[in-house]
Order: structure tokens, then C-alpha cells, then sequence
């Protein structure tokens, strides 16, 4: 990272992190398309939304090209609309653009970085990580969020946790690491099956070969990550970066000596953790339980 803050691997400047994305020009046309045939067809957007079983706020995201369509929403919206392959074939072509839209401002820079990140290590303690996520559980931490986020930009923020989860099969020959405080499963939401569904989708995901998950059991004590939450990676050139995250902010740490000391710190809390074999033997044994 140069003095004036741009990431020289990636060519990502800090201040881009406050900008709003925009979205790509094969968004913006799918959507256009999509709008003039249902309009063409005579519906509005809520009949629509009721006739494919999906949002009137995600028709309309799709339309104006703030969303990706997913595969579902192509083959029912193709069905209501007379199978003319349009959708279809238009779907093959829609990019992501800069990918952003759903992520917090202070994000976004990380998150652009990870998508080409050689290497991942997470460490948390204070919510399973997002990329281990269930479907309720990530909509449970959005909807406890002050101020409350309207339907809208929930539905944006869970299209985008969901979507960034995609990184773990997509990439099987990149190593993600994850090393996660026991008392962060533990914590109650919503009702047995709820829980049971997230540590379900944790021992789901972090199956594959390339994802490691290792558990720090409460009698571990305290240890050397006990600042907080950190990130770390490194990129396509081999520059390691790190990434802390607090209260409505997040800092991307590209200084050798600070990251280097935040790699040590990973290092021996790896070594302090249960290895991936008995973490998945806790986190079965806490499902058994419920």
C-alpha cells in the first residue's frame, strides 16, 4: 500500500471504501429487459413478485440492477412470461460489477480484496464468522441491527452474505481458515431448530478440504487475540494485509510491522485452538445437546 493509501496489488484506493457502488452495465440491462416484458405482460411489480414467489423489493432490485438474479428467479420469471429464452440466455451474460451492493460502506475494500485473496484467516469472538452463516442466523444479526434496516436493505444485505459464501466451493484450492471462540456457538437464537440449522451449516461448510474450522473451548483461558476480531490475508503478489472491524467502522492494516505482529498472534492462538477434528467433534456434541 503506497502513502497515499492504494492497495498497489489491487489498485484500490482507501477512499473509495465510502462511495456508493454502481451497478454494471449487464445489470442495468437484464433488469431493463426483465421490466419491459413483465410491463409487456400486464403485470405490476407485486403481481409479479406473488406470481414468482419472490419479494416485490427483489423484482424491483433486479429491474434497476442493484441485484444479481438468481437462478430461481429466472426460470419462474421465464415460465410467467411466456418461455421465450430471453431471460434465459440474457442471465449468461449479467457481470457483478464491483460486487458491493449489500456491504457496509467501511467493507467494501476488504471484501474486494478477498474475492482475489490467495490465502484467508478469520478469527471471531463475537458472531460466527459470515462466511460460515446460516440463512437465520445471518438474517437474526441483520434484524437486530440499530438502527432497524428496512425490508429493502435486509433483503440486499442477505443476497450479498449469502452470495460472498459461494468463495468456499468456488475456490477449492484456496486455503480459508477459521478459528472461532466455543462461547459464539453457544449463544441462543431463535428456537432449538434455528440452532441446530447454523451449526449444521458451519460442520457444512467447513467440510471441504480447503476450509479449516478450529475452536477455542471456554477452558482454553485467555489468550493472545483477545483485542478483538481480525482478518487476515494475502494477496495474488504475496502482501499480507489485515482487517479489524468495531462499532459502525472497519480499518484495513496494511503497515509490515502491525500485520506481521497480527500473523503471529494467529499463529499461536492456531496453536491453542482444538484441532479441526475435535472441533467438529465439539461443535456435533453442542447439536446433540439441543
Amino acid at each position: 500500500m503506497t502513502e497515499g493509501g492504494v492497495v498497489e496489488d489491487e489498485g484500490v484506493s482507501c477512499g473509495e471504501a465510502d462511495r456508493e457502488p454502481d451497478p454494471s452495465d449487464s445489470l442495468r440491462t437484464f433488469g431493463a429487459v426483465m421490466q419491459a416484458l413483465r410491463e409487456h405482460a400486464g403485470y405490476s411489480r407485486t403481481e409479479f413478485a406473488n406470481l414468482v414467489s419472490f419479494s416485490r423489493h427483489t423484482v424491483e432490485s433486479v429491474e434497476l440492477g442493484r441485484r444479481m438474479p438468481d437462478a430461481a428467479l429466472v426460470e419462474r420469471s421465464e415460465e410467467a412470461l411466456g418461455n421465450t429464452g430471453a431471460l434465459r440466455k440474457a442471465s449468461k451474460y449479467v457481470t457483478r460489477g464491483r460486487g458491493d451492493v449489500g456491504l457496509a460502506a467501511w467493507f467494501r475494500q476488504w471484501a474486494r480484496l478477498e474475492r482475489v485473496a490467495v490465502s484467508l484467516c478469520t478469527y471471531e469472538c463475537r458472531l460466527v464468522p459470515g462466511l460460515l452463516q446460516s440463512e437465520g442466523y445471518a438474517r437474526a444479526v441483520f434484524e437486530g441491527t440499530v438502527p432497524v434496516a428496512p425490508d429493502g436493505l435486509l433483503e440486499d444485505f442477505m443476497a450479498r452474505r449469502m452470495e460472498r459464501q459461494r468463495m468456499l466451493s468456488e475456490r477449492p484450492t484456496t486455503p480459508f481458515g477459521f478459528i472461532v471462540e466455543e462461547h459464539v456457538f453457544r449463544r441462543r437464537f431463535g428456537g432449538p431448530d434455528h440452532m441446530r440449522e447454523m451449526l449444521d451449516r458451519v460442520l457444512e461448510l467447513s467440510a471441504p478440504r480447503n476450509v479449516t474450522l478450529q475452536v477455542i473451548p471456554l477452558e482454553a483461558g485467555l489468550h493472545a487475540c483477545l483485542d478483538g476480531p481480525v482478518q487476515l490475508l494475502e494477496t495474488p503478489k504475496g502482501q499480507r494485509l489485515a482487517y479489524s472491524e468495531g462499532q459502525q467502522n472497519g480499518r484495513l492494516i496494511s503497515d509490515v510491522k502491525e500485520v506481521s505482529l497480527l500473523c503471529q498472534r494467529y499463529d499461536t492462538l492456531r496453536s491453542q485452538a482444538l484441532n479441526a477434528t475435535d472441533s467438529r467433534g465439539l461443535l456435533e456434541r453442542l447439536r446433540g445437546e439441543l
